[in-house]
């Protein structure tokens, strides 16, 4: 017969080991518990300490919410602390203490932040930190360090830079541009400042307002800010002798003329020139339509803004959008152009230099001149030139068949020969003091050939074309012969409106070739017969712009 007690010791044997490794885990948890409490009040301290503006560094080690002093601490400069909290012990230490302290400066007045507070809990920070016992004294009006920073945080509120003069305007009237603007500056004597609020605070005299002291800078003169500036680079592109072209020429011109583009500040060639409108005085001249030549209110105005593109791009300033012509230009070397249509396609670039930069435009005798002047983006010596090669000959396009009754039946004129296509590469050239250092390839460009116009007389019988009819004395149809003028080539890419380039148009990109079908000019002008039915004009390139493009950079 088993013993009642003999059975039970085994039982609680193992009760009390169960009941022990409760105890255990229950301490466990109660450990983690207390240790997420730490670190929310830790957090909670970290965040009261970053807000509360007299604080220092030390204090991110106590405890923020009701911090108590180490048991065993007394007093501190005579007073009792014992039993005292932290926030209760700074008010016993400063009471007495009215802080109504400020500084002034060029009628502008700052409170200054109460140091007597701020040097004392400086001080309960390094007793809580280093667990002090006793009684201590320390020097409540010992602010000079304080003081310093104080000085300092009045400085950066007070202090002001010299503005030298800048580019301010263009003077029509004189024809240059104005320089204004410069203001000296001053600088805060925060060594003395700091001396004062020091001496103020240890003589108690608190409610007062001190008077700051600046040193003043002086801007640079007028003629030594000019002395940077000079004429980066100049372009002149010589015109044809159509008189309405060249007015368009005139007018964009005068309008670019003159124009102030801030460091950092993005040119737009359609927002300075604005719309190309008959209100305005532009004139219908041919252009590019969809590969067409019509009559567009502003033709040629795509020479300024060319001639525009191969001045900033060898000042080195950065070119975010351009785009070249469907058709080689005959002003400049192709791809070398920039075409412009309102609003779209634009040519833009950013200002990269230091300064503001004008913008100088003008015509005159059929010859288009642009100048940027200002201060120097390139290094000392270094040299930017743009330079391009014919790297393909293209096929030329099928000819247009144009029907002429003038002629005998069964026979046909070539009006038009038309001309092949080319692919041209452009490059960066870079030299230093005049010799090639580098030569990066830039962009590529494929342009359409023209296509060639062929006379005929399909019928069989011959008319006597009579003046005025758009036929007689060896004229025919617009289409006939427009396709002989030189105009602005259209642009045959699609523009997406973006600021920036791509393809072609950034530095050491690659052609896109998508077609579309987009204006050139600004308003499409319908024209009567007799305006456009006119003479063509030979198609030439100035020799002296090829000849400074491509001529005096031999390829490597």
């Amino acid at each position: 017969m088993v013993k009642k007690s003999a059975y039970n010791g085994p039982r609680n044997s193992r009760i009390k080991r169960q009941r022990a490794r409760r105890r255990k885990k229950m301490m466990i948890r109660a450990g983690a518990a207390a240790l997420c409490l730490a670190a929310v009040i830790g957090a909670v301290s970290g965040i009261r300490t970053l807000v509360g503006g007299h604080k220092t560094k030390n204090q991110e080690h106590i405890t923020s919410m009701e911090e108590t002093l180490p048991q065993k601490l007394k007093e501190i400069n005579g007073i009792s602390v014992k039993g005292l909290g932290y926030e209760e012990t700074v008010a016993a230490l400063i009471k007495g203490y009215d802080w109504n302290l400020s500084v002034s400066y060029e009628g502008k007045t700052e409170k200054l932040n109460n140091l007597i507070e701020a040097r004392t809990r400086q001080y309960l920070d390094e007793i809580c930190t280093q667990n002090m016992e006793g009684s201590y004294t320390f020097d409540l009006l010992d602010v000079s360090e304080l003081a310093k920073e104080e000085a300092g945080r009045l400085a950066g509120i007070w202090d002001q830079k010299p503005e030298n003069s800048t580019l301010d305007h263009y003077d029509a009237a004189s024809g240059k541009f104005v320089f204004c603007g410069g203001k000296d500056g001053v600088v805060i004597d925060q060594e003395k400042l700091a001396a004062d609020i020091s001496q103020a605070v240890k003589d108690q005299k608190l409610d007062q307002s001190l008077s700051a002291e600046g040193n003043f800078q002086a801007a640079d003169s007028d003629e030594a800010v000019q002395a940077k500036y000079k004429t980066l680079e100049t372009f002149t592109t010589n015109t044809t002798s159509n008189p309405k072209r060249n007015t368009n020429v005139r007018l964009a011109a005068e309008a670019l003329n003159g124009t102030i583009v801030q460091p950092g500040e993005e040119f737009s060639f359609n927002q300075v020139i604005g719309p190309r409108t008959e209100e305005k005085g532009y004139q219908a001249a041919a252009a590019y339509n969809s590969g067409e030549v019509v009559q567009e209110v502003g033709g040629g105005v795509c020479q300024i803004s060319s001639t525009l593109y191969r001045v900033v791009f060898e000042t080195g300033m950065e070119v975010t959008y351009r785009r070249s012509h469907t058709f080689e230009p005959n002003y400049v070397t192709p791809g070398q152009d920039a075409t412009i249509s309102w609003d779209m396609p634009d040519f833009r670039f950013v200002n990269t230099s230091e300064g503001a930069i004008g913008i100088r435009a003008s015509y005159a005798d059929q010859k288009a001149t642009v100048s940027i002047y200002g201060i120097p983006v390139l290094d000392d010596g270094v040299t930017w030139k743009l330079y391009s090669e014919k790297t393909e000959e293209g096929e030329k396009p099928e000819p247009q068949y144009v029907e002429d009754p003038t002629l005998a039946p069964g026979t046909e004129k070539v009006k038009s020969n038309g001309t092949t296509g080319s692919t041209w590469v452009t490059y960066k050239v870079i030299y230093k003091d005049g010799v090639e250092i580098d030569r990066v390839k830039d962009h590529e460009k494929i342009y359409k050939g023209h296509t060639p116009v062929i006379l005929r007389n399909t019928g069989t019988t011959q008319v006597t074309a009579e003046a005025g009819d758009g036929t007689a004395n060896g004229q025919t149809t617009e289409a006939a012969v427009t396709a002989a003028i030189p105009v602005d080539g259209m642009d045959d890419e699609t523009h997406s409106g973006a600021s920036r380039t791509d393809g072609e148009m950034s530095q050491s990109g690659t052609q896109s070739s998508t077609a579309v079908s987009e204006t050139t000019g600004t308003e499409k002008v319908q024209t009567t017969e007799a305006e456009t039915v006119i003479e063509p004009e030979p198609v030439v390139a100035p020799a002296e712009n090829l000849s400074e493009t491509v001529q005096q950079i031999p390829p490597l």
